[in-house]
């Protein structure tokens, strides 16, 4: 007799447990982190605004990356200046794949307090008067915690670097993106 009882009392346990899943495409929550990516690594990455970046990862930050190891928040703004910003003529630029964003909100005791959010980006060499040159895709799942009001970058995992395909680094295969600078919603 109990273990015939054993589903039911499971299946109403996961029942009254809060599932979140997925949240829509056009859901507020969804399209506002879609919109504090676009801004974060537009600004922080692609135009190197190094004050904006700090301000806007927490003081606790953990970075793992694949191919350079473990970063904590002071690393990770001196490898964005001495890697990603050092060099105008020659600088690595940051994109997502829109279609491939998801977002999924972390509530505590029913209060929103974070989101899980993944996706692919690809990256860019931008040389002075020549096009982007695709030069790497990669997996990311970034948490970002919202503090009074502001949505920070807490945790980062960028992982599964590829080279493109040669025969799609030319100008006609670059994968989707967000676009240009001037097409986003700041």
């Amino acid at each position: 007799m109990k273990l015939q009882l054993l589903p039911i009392a499971l299946g109403f346990l996961l029942y009254a447990l809060p599932v979140t899943a997925q949240l829509d495409r056009n859901d507020p929550l969804f399209l506002e982190l879609k919109r504090q990516d676009s801004i974060f690594f537009e600004r922080g990455f692609n135009r190197c605004d190094v004050d904006y970046l700090a301000g806007h990862v927490a003081s606790d930050l953990r970075f793992y990356h694949d191919q350079s190891g473990f970063q904590d928040r002071e690393r990770f703004l001196e490898n964005t200046e001495q890697y990603i910003c050092s060099n105008s003529n020659k600088k690595p630029i940051r994109r997502i794949d829109t279609s491939s964003l998801q977002v999924f909100p972390l509530y505590d005791a029913g209060q929103l307090y974070a989101v899980l959010q993944t996706g692919i980006h690809h990256f860019y060499l931008r040389e002075w008067g020549k096009e982007d040159k695709w030069s790497s895709t990669a997996k990311f799942a970034h948490i970002w915690v919202l503090k009074q009001g502001v949505w920070i970058l807490s945790e980062v995992i960028s992982y599964d670097h590829r080279d493109p395909p040669l025969e799609s680094q030319s100008q006609g295969n670059l994968p989707e993106s967000t676009g240009s600078p001037d097409q986003m919603a700041f």
